[in-house]
């Protein structure tokens, strides 16, 4: 047997263990969706009559426009965040000395910083901006928690450009901002995107800005919605499941359309 042959059967297990790991939650979070409140604890295997009435009761106005929400927010941190984080990073990738050591190390930093822990100073900076119970005001603050993160992503894609590329279009007499914007990010174009989304994926399933910072239900994202499923008598455990399958819809729609990107993406971004 090869060496490849020996070896191929590495990364089949890890497949494996994979789907496993993430394949059964979501597999058990459409079963349980399509049981009554009753039925998931007297029925608690696979043989079971299914049935939609939980679908057709958290299918409604409501919902749609927690999606909506939701969309907007993700949409809104993902290009916002994009747009800081791009030349912060290309920045960060080109410059050299004590700044960049510092630079990484804030980024780092605030990375780590718990997401609670931002809650009372942004809370005082939105309002001094009057963007309390705004949906901007949700889509500043994950960008702010998601900035950091966004920059760590993209610089390792800036950093596999050759510097050459760059100099050789300033010799031809192009600019900074030129040489950027028509050659760098161009080539970079895949992992920009790739972090792009992830910060969609991430900004998605927003919660805890949301929850402190908007104080009106129909501005809420769709997580606010499952979580409202959490009443003061009990859990409507089976709508709570069925609106957890609607919200993931469109992160497994996007997710088939992009998992070729994020695979190539983020193993070009960590050989850097």
């Amino acid at each position: 047997m090869t060496q490849t042959g020996r070896t191929g059967w590495v990364p089949r297990v890890g497949m494996a263990v994979l789907i496993v790991l993430y394949g059964l939650p979501f597999f058990w979070l459409v079963v349980t969706s399509l049981k009554s409140d009753t039925a998931i604890f007297s029925q608690t295997g696979l043989i079971f009559e299914p049935t939609l009435a939980a679908y057709r009761a958290v299918v409604n106005a409501e919902l749609l426009q927690s999606c909506v929400n939701s969309a907007v927010i993700a949409a809104g941190t993902t290009a916002l965040t994009l747009v800081l984080a791009t030349p912060a990073a290309y920045a960060l990738a080109r410059l050299k000395g004590m700044l960049v050591t510092i630079g990484l190390g804030a980024a780092i930093l605030l990375q780590i910083t718990p997401q609670p822990a931002s809650l009372i100073p942004l809370y005082r900076v939105l309002g001094g901006w009057n963007l309390l119970g705004s949906q901007l005001g949700v889509i500043l603050a994950d960008t702010a928690l998601l900035l950091p993160f966004c920059i760590l992503i993209i610089r390792p894609f800036f950093l596999s450009v050759p510097q050459e590329v760059e100099e050789a279009g300033l010799v031809d007499g192009a600019s900074r901002w030129r040489v950027f914007w028509q050659i760098v990010l161009p080539i970079t174009v895949n992992g920009i995107a790739t972090g792009a989304t992830i910060i969609f994926f991430i900004a998605w399933g927003e919660f805890l800005y949301a929850i402190t910072f908007l104080p009106s239900p129909s501005l809420y994202p769709i997580s606010v919605l499952i979580a409202g499923q959490i009443g003061m008598y009990g859990i409507h455990w089976s709508n709570m499941m069925a609106i957890a399958v609607m919200a993931s819809i469109p992160i497994l729609v996007i997710y088939a359309f992009t998992h070729r990107l994020l695979r190539d993406g983020l193993a070009l971004g960590s050989v850097r």
